[in-house]
């Protein structure tokens, strides 16, 4: 994969959106986090873990400012064979989550883990008609996430993610 293929287009920041959801929520629940992130570690088998009913996997990237390893639970939507969407939203947020930064500054040291199975990961940030109908397919299973555009002014960046070659 080429360079110019492995960009994570980074739309611009919002000038509204959720503000419990996109700060306070995530400062507090660090420690959940933590322990789901161990929890879903253990996962015996290759089905992906469920939260609030919809699949998700787990995502390594190396921070673009620390350049420490971070992993988040995020839901992983399956998208085809060997292919999953995530999409950052943070609930709402007019910024984008930490972890797409560190998926755009670092796009090739990447991992993920669904079920029991952990690989590096490509990633593709989904753009047009491409991104709108892959987050049609991701609001039809969450529908959760179908709130968010109309919480904030940015657009919410989906991405998918499939085994590195």
């Amino acid at each position: 994969m080429d360079q110019k293929e492995s960009a994570i287009r980074v739309p611009p920041r919002g000038t509204r959106g959720d503000r419990l959801m996109g700060g306070l929520m995530i400062r507090i629940g660090r420690p959940f986090f933590a322990r789901q992130v161990a929890r879903y570690r253990r996962v015996p088998g290759p089905e992906p873990g469920k939260f609030m009913g919809f699949p998700v996997l787990l995502l390594t990237t190396i921070g673009a400012r620390s350049g420490q390893e971070r992993t988040h639970v995020l839901g992983g939507f399956p998208d085809g064979d060997d292919a999953w969407l995530i999409v950052a939203s943070k609930g709402g947020s007019a910024s984008h989550p930490g972890w797409f930064y560190n998926l755009a500054r670092n796009p090739d040291q990447v991992w993920a883990q669904v079920g029991n199975r952990r690989f590096k990961a490509s990633v593709k940030s989904l753009t047009g008609a491409e991104r709108d109908q892959a987050f049609a397919r991701v609001v039809a299973v969450a529908p959760v996430y179908g709130g968010y555009p109309k919480k904030t002014d940015r657009e919410i960046p989906v991405v998918r993610i499939t085994p590195a070659e």
